[in-house]
């Protein structure tokens, strides 16, 4: 079957980046589209936004780069379409909860049609044809508990709940989808999962326990459950809960507690870390007693002794300093509104989220950030009376190395879309320069 890859050029906030070259569950977005679909694909071409498709008289199978789905979906989707024996688009009903509640704030990728959404996900078992039908894919949504909120803080006290599917799919419009897409959609759908195994499955059961009593460790500690790659340094006095995944060359030291977690290759976690239900990216350091409940975290950052960091997306290659406190919850109970697919503030549909942060940042010590705030890629804050709580969206211009002498030793590397560096004009004519500004 051909695969036809529509690419999504629009940058997203606070990355500056593809949606496809971003990182979920540790891989690039583009890779797990790759290896989900490798067992359909024997080709593959990719065409611009707003490109016609071309014409083939094979079976076609077509999406948008900035997708997320899962095996589940795809074999779910395929099935049906092929049951239905015509063109077909992948869509849902807006009584499908997990997409309700997760899938559809923020986003700006899916069409309305009745009560269901459209999904930028075709087959096409003849060939590219104008016209497909709508294939509603039930995403099988479970009910999950993760925070009792106590009733003297709200008045909507009780357990909040996701919505966690079996068959997962979003399209990756804002950095609060990275989160879903991860957390959500990723390792508590691992868990339930496991779960729903547990109970259809006696013999898997019984597996899993002679491999915890042959081991003699407990259910959740053993290597059914915590998978550890190559040339890893564990120290005993760590504690691991499964499902957990550990890459290669991974370094964790003493009082370390990882609980159904993704650490990628060549990460180092000292002594006294708590990681829960979070994902560490490749080449990562963790300074002791660092803390990550529910967060995303790309590859070669750090976050230094001492921080917390609760529901927050970190972009690669970002220092934050020690005692950095991530606040996600409103003390008055006002909805939490975040960026969404067009850059606008929108109302995030989650009672508890973090902020943001992106690519090459650094943050000095000390920093308190209010919920769904963001750090654009590039800035870097100076921990300074003046610089302790960052209550708004913080953008390049607004870094504080713009007024060191050595700004110049602190790169650019993601630049919004359609930036262009101005700064070497100087030797440039004057003429030339005008004729530019004009044609941006």
């Amino acid at each position: 079957m051909l695969k036809i890859i529509i690419q999504d050029q629009r940058y997203l906030s606070p990355f500056n980046e593809r949606a496809r070259d971003l990182r979920i569950q540790n891989k690039p977005l583009w890779l797990i589209q790759r290896d989900v679909l490798s067992p359909y694909i024997d080709q593959e071409i990719e065409i611009p936004s707003g490109t016609p498709l071309p014409k083939f008289n094979e079976p076609c199978l077509v999406y948008r780069d900035n997708l997320y789905f899962d095996a589940a979906f795809i074999k779910s989707f395929l099935v049906a379409a092929q049951d239905m024996g015509g063109p077909c688009q992948a869509g849902f009903s807006a009584s499908d909860l997990a997409f309700r509640e997760h899938a559809l704030p923020l986003s700006t990728s899916y069409t309305r049609q009745g009560d269901n959404y459209l999904a930028d996900l075709w087959f096409f078992p003849n060939g590219i044809e104008e016209y497909s039908e709508p294939v509603i894919v039930d995403m099988l949504a479970h009910e999950v508990g993760y925070y009792h909120v106590p009733p003297y803080i709200s008045f909507n006290q009780g357990d909040l709940v996701f919505y966690v599917p079996i068959r997962s799919m979003i399209a990756i419009d804002s950095w609060v989808h990275v989160f879903i897409a991860d957390v959500v959609f990723g390792l508590f759908k691992r868990g339930l999962r496991f779960e729903e195994q547990l109970k259809r499955d006696p013999f898997y059961k019984l597996r899993i326990l002679g491999k915890a009593l042959y081991e003699g460790k407990q259910v959740l500690e053993c290597s059914k459950l915590v998978k550890i790659g190559r040339n890893c340094t564990i120290d005993p006095r760590a504690i691991i809960h499964g499902p957990t995944t550990i890459g290669d060359n991974v370094t964790i030291n003493a009082g370390a507690i990882i609980e159904n977690c993704i650490i990628g290759d060549n990460v180092n976690i000292s002594q006294d870390c708590q990681l829960m239900l979070s994902v560490v990216g490749d080449g990562s350091f963790l300074p002791f007693r660092a803390s990550m409940f529910m967060s995303t975290f790309m590859e070669n950052s750090m976050v230094a002794q001492n921080t917390c960091l609760q529901m927050v997306v970190v972009g690669r290659n970002t220092f934050i300093g020690a005692g950095s406190t991530f606040t996600d919850f409103n003390l008055l109970p006002t909805p939490i509104r975040a960026r969404d697919g067009n850059g606008e503030l929108d109302v995030a549909n989650r009672p508890i989220l973090g902020g943001c942060v992106g690519h090459n940042c650094r943050l000095g010590s000390g920093m308190i950030v209010f919920p769904a705030r963001t750090i654009e890629s590039d800035v870097v804050l100076l921990a300074s009376r003046d610089r302790r709580v960052i209550d708004k969206d913080l953008r390049y211009e607004d870094s504080d190395h713009h007024q060191l002498t050595y700004a110049g030793l602190h790169t650019r590397l993601y630049p919004r879309q359609g930036y262009v560096d101005t700064s070497q004009w100087e030797s440039v004519p004057e003429e030339l320069v005008q004729s530019i500004e004009d044609a941006i």
